[in-house]
């Protein structure tokens, strides 16, 4: 009986090493997903990089249209 029940234990514990290393863990670490099962195929995401102010454009169309609006003074 006890030999059963050790056989069985040792049995399930291979069963789960073998699906765990079969399946791979992923964490994250730093932003990267390491180790993932599709890292070999998986196309790297890159992001140019460019100015630190994401509405650069908008604030410069609010200059232009600021310089514009200037009013004259009244004599």
């Amino acid at each position: 009986m006890q030999t059963q029940k050790f056989s069985t234990l040792i049995g399930s514990g291979l069963l789960l090493l073998a699906t765990l290393s079969a399946t791979g863990c992923q964490m994250d670490v730093g932003g990267q997903t390491l180790p993932s099962p599709w890292w070999l195929t998986d196309d790297p995401q890159y992001y140019a990089p460019g100015s630190e102010f994401k509405l650069q454009r908008e604030a410069d169309a609010l200059r232009e249209q600021q310089a514009n609006h200037i009013s004259e003074p009244q004599p």
